[in-house]
């Protein structure tokens, strides 16, 4: 699975606190290997976000991802229930 990085999301990262980026690491070798691991609590959304995925960092934290053609997948945001918005 290739996962490309949207520069919003780059810049979300950036902003998180430590702690949240060592999560986001362990979450994302998870997906790796299975994205519909339970741990991740993996979900679709709905709304104007109907075409788009989430997985848990934390209980506050969030990675809103979307499939792509073949393996490829997009990271578009992360953070708190904030980015839903």
């Amino acid at each position: 699975m290739d996962i490309i990085y949207t520069a919003e999301f780059m810049r979300q990262y950036k902003k998180l606190p430590r702690d949240v980026k060592i999560g986001a690491v362990k979450k994302e070798t998870i997906f790796k290997k299975n994205p519909s691991d339970p741990r991740l609590k993996a979900h679709k959304l709905e709304g104007k976000l109907k075409n788009f995925w989430a997985f848990s960092i934390s209980f506050s934290h969030r990675i809103v991802y979307e499939f792509g053609k073949g393996r490829i997948v997009y990271f578009h945001s992360i953070g708190t229930h904030d980015i839903y918005k």
